[in-house]
């Protein structure tokens, strides 16, 4: 059985071999991929894009990669067409697996060969988050916070959002041209179904980054006491906005309460060139933070590599996945399977991650007072940290076994071969 992944990432095993910038997302496709191609009776290929001028393959411990010349992978691009007829008749797939469906170019193969074996797995849905883009932000808000670099981009909250929407054309076009995909949610299952009511739906979750199932467990003991972690805060839909006025309410009480921040500090204005380069979600965030007064509380750490937000899951009092949307987020994967005690929002497919004061909290995305009362509970009561904890470790354990996802998978691609 021959199987094609296409991805959205250059796997490291290619970049290294290119001289290319390593990845910093899709790491939960990477030990997974290693599982399949050791497969006996699979053979495997990864083609993904890249900003070269060919179409290039390597071939490394029995896996073919192949890497398609491509400028910008959100917009359709007809000459990636001719690109995917080089890797498939080279390659010969018997199955074309596409993780993701957020870019154009696994769309390009399935219109120039509609006939081929498609599987699509779904990540998350962006004709569906464009509908909560702007995290409830109003009009005046987001008007309010235009600023300098949004106007030479064209590219304010609200243009931001209206490219979501033109993504989720593309995005539906993928559901109707395929006739299976791997989903891991009833919110991925329904909405599959939606756009595709003859699709045949298989569920399989995701494994983890490999470092995360060998990294110490959290501990209580060796907590930085009253830090949160969020990792991320690049665009509204990420929730940091309700966040900060959960922080608000709790600063008094709390006085060193710390939040912590995954990535590049997007608040930042106080150089003349920062200022022009400051976004306007950035503008809004760093608009809250001096209203609140608590610039001494937040912390963005800067791009953190795999080890590196294990640390800081481990030093944590607990994390927080602040999204007004999401399907399955592996951040609150890892935080469980890592056992920090994990809130999250009552959105999405997130209520089949949590159980309610087991494995986590939960609390509409809409009401920060909740989400402050639940850090509340967890900063004062330490026998429920250590039960989110231990509970957590266990359900994600469960959730994210890379055995029994790899054997599901394989599973799915027999099925579909013999049908």
């Amino acid at each position: 059985m021959k199987v094609l992944w296409i991805v959205n990432t250059v796997f490291p095993k290619p970049s290294d071999a290119l001289g290319l910038s390593k990845p910093l997302s899709g790491g939960w496709m990477f030990g997974l991929a290693d599982k399949v191609g050791k497969c006996d009776g699979v053979e495997l290929a990864i083609a993904s894009v890249y900003k070269g001028t060919a179409v290039k393959k390597i071939t490394i411990d029995e896996v073919d990669y192949f890497l398609l010349p491509c400028k910008n992978n959100i917009k359709y691009d007809n000459r990636i067409e001719e690109y995917w007829k080089q890797v498939c008749e080279q390659f010969k797939p018997d199955i074309i697996h596409i993780h993701g469906t957020e870019f154009a170019h696994g769309l390009a193969c399935m219109r120039k060969f509609p006939n081929l074996s498609y599987i699509v797995s779904i990540q998350g849905l962006v004709s569906v988050y464009a509908k909560y883009y702007l995290g409830g932000m109003s009009f005046l808000e987001v008007l309010k916070s235009i600023t300098f670099r949004d106007v030479v981009r064209n590219n304010n909250l609200f243009q931001a959002k209206n490219e979501f929407k033109k993504r989720g054309i593309l995005e539906k076009e993928y559901l109707r041209r395929t006739k299976h995909v791997i989903g891991r949610t009833q919110w991925d299952s329904v909405h599959s179904r939606v756009y595709n009511a003859k699709v045949n739906y298989h569920f399989c979750n995701e494994s983890l980054r490999n470092n995360f199932y060998e990294a110490d467990k959290w501990n209580i003991n060796d907590k930085n006491d009253f830090t949160i972690f969020c990792s991320q805060a690049i665009y509204p839909l990420k929730g940091l906005h309700q966040v900060l006025k959960a922080v608000e309410i709790l600063k008094n009480d709390f006085p060193k309460i710390k939040l912590k921040i995954a990535g590049t500090n997007i608040t930042k204005r106080k150089t003349i060139i920062e200022k022009i380069k400051i976004s306007g979600y950035g503008l809004y965030l760093n608009r809250l933070i001096h209203k609140f007064g608590i610039q001494e509380m937040v912390e963005f750490t800067g791009k953190l590599d795999e080890n590196q937000m294990i640390r800081e899951y481990q030093k944590a009092h607990l994390f927080i996945c602040s999204s007004s949307i999401e399907n399955s987020p592996n951040s609150l994967g890892e935080a469980q399977l890592i056992g920090v005690p994990s809130i999250a929002t009552y959105v999405g497919g997130i209520p089949d991650m949590i159980e309610e004061g087991n494995t986590g909290l939960m609390y509409r995305f809409e009401e920060y007072e909740m989400l402050a009362n639940n850090i509340r509970k967890i900063f004062d009561d330490n026998n429920l940290a250590i039960k989110l904890s231990e509970k957590g470790i266990i359900a994600s354990d469960i959730r994210h076994n890379g055995d029994i996802n790899y054997k599901q998978t394989i599973k799915v691609y027999n099925l579909i071969l013999n049908s």
